[in-house]
């Protein structure tokens, strides 16, 4: 146990410092890579809700060994290794960094007045089409994408990896992963990616309520631009105002402790999608606002880390 928790905070730590650099090979792009070649060979002719099914139990087989068959070896060769190697699948396995610095490249240009920069910095951390997004359509993609992904990409797998390590962690970044690459509802994707997203709602409800708590009481201790009571009334009236259970959770925390409107209609693969909005209109949503979700976001992972730290050292001690 407290191989696991040095590993753990370790990883954290490490994550914050150095992000996921683009040069540094990344477990989950290599998951990724595997479903993109599972869906191409798979996602043909008949029967394509039980052909999206076997992929994700391929898909989750393979990663639980792996990951499993590096940890084990890891920790018999040396305790010290095993640390060393767990903390590293620790860091693979979180996100904040790395969106915090995806989202502030947004901002950046942004405030140089580079809307086609900003577009396309936008574009590589939304699902969404980005080119009909005006100043204020980015700036809110940016924003409901950190606001959301605090949960998928950070506060879900940090759960899952104080529960049951990197083992269970790439779990939940292969459902999750899977999801983000076939969990559509469009023509190539609603019947093969049906079982994709129907286990990345089942793994995430939970971690997307806690992620939504979490980040309500940072609201108390983040800043003064941050509304409790706001983020409250608004979480209660629109937390389901999406067609995922578990998408509009952190968002509309965000949206109220922030006073802006998030979500409303999109268009995905060129199709405008009709989606309520989540949050009320109470101003203007500005630049600066990704700044702010972004120090949400850093709150609510701090909490969550010290939370799990505490918990897993009260089991150790008893």
């Amino acid at each position: 146990m407290i191989c696991h928790c040095i590993a753990f905070l370790a990883g954290f730590l490490l994550d914050l410092i150095l992000g996921d650099p683009h040069w540094l090979p990344h477990p989950i792009r290599l998951i990724g890579k595997g479903i993109g070649f599972l869906e191409k060979k798979l996602n043909q002719g008949d029967h394509r809700v039980a052909r999206g099914a076997w992929m994700t139990i391929l898909v989750l087989i393979i990663t639980v060994a792996v990951i499993a068959a590096i940890v084990i070896v890891a920790y018999r060769i040396h305790p010290i290794v095993g640390v060393i190697v767990e903390l590293i699948l620790t860091y693979y396995a979180l996100a904040l960094r790395s969106l915090r610095s995806e989202s502030m490249k947004v901002y950046r240009c942004l405030k140089a007045d580079d809307l086609e920069g900003a577009r396309k910095a936008v574009s590589m951390i939304v699902g969404r089409d980005t080119e009909p997004l005006d100043q204020n359509g980015i700036t809110r993609a940016a924003v409901e994408t950190v606001a959301e992904n605090t949960s998928d990409g950070i506060i879900a797998p940090m759960i899952f990896l104080a529960i049951g390590g990197p083992v269970l962690g790439f779990f939940y970044k292969a459902v999750n992963t899977m999801d983000s690459m076939v969990g559509y509802k469009n023509d190539r994707y609603l019947l093969f990616g049906r079982a994709s997203a129907r286990l990345d709602d089942v793994f995430s409800f939970v971690p997307a309520r806690v992620t939504a708590f979490l980040m309500l009481v940072s609201c108390l201790f983040a800043g003064k631009e941050f509304h409790f009571s706001e983020a409250r009334r608004i979480y209660r009236r629109d937390r389901l105002n999406h067609a995922s259970p578990n998408a509009a959770q952190a968002e509309a925390v965000c949206a109220g402790a922030l006073g802006i409107r998030l979500a409303g209609d999109a268009s995905y693969f060129g199709q405008m999608v009709k989606k309520p909005y989540i949050g009320d209109d109470t101003r203007p949503i500005e630049d600066e606002d990704i700044k702010r979700t972004n120090r949400l976001m850093l709150w609510t992972a701090v909490l969550c880390e010290v939370i799990c730290l505490v918990v897993l050292l009260v089991i150790w001690a008893v």
